[in-house]
């Protein structure tokens, strides 16, 4: 695999990140949204016109095995819980990010060895 100067440092600072986000153990996959309600009361406000629903109450949404689960969270676990899905989010990025090095580097040596060289470039890990 060869890797520039450039592409490692930048695959070593992606490293350093995830690692810093790991060591908070911090991390939650899926979304948060604030829900308003209405309700089937006759005569409530959340029927009026013009309506004032319930809430604002907060949901925790993600996907597990191709199903949707929802859990309801108090305004302050969702305060305390938005950060985690925000460093769920930041390591995908980052993920994202060291595959396309990984990629750009396959295609390198790919396009080297079409060219006539019989090896792939050295490793510099």
């Amino acid at each position: 695999m060869s890797l520039d100067h450039p592409e490692r440092e930048e695959a070593r600072r992606i490293a350093r990140e995830l690692s810093s986000i790991a060591r908070t153990g911090k991390v939650l996959p899926g979304s948060l949204q604030e829900r308003l309600t209405r309700c089937g009361r006759a005569g409530c406000a959340c029927q009026a016109d013009p309506p004032r629903p319930h809430g604002p109450y907060w949901q925790w949404t993600r996907k597990l095995n191709k199903k949707t689960i929802s859990r309801w969270l108090s305004a302050k676990h969702a305060a305390d819980y938005q950060h985690w899905i925000e460093n769920d989010r930041r390591i995908r990025e980052l993920l994202a990010r060291l595959e396309a090095i990984g990629i750009a580097s396959l295609e390198a040596d790919l396009l080297a060895a079409r060219e006539g060289h019989n090896q792939p470039a050295q490793r510099h890990d």
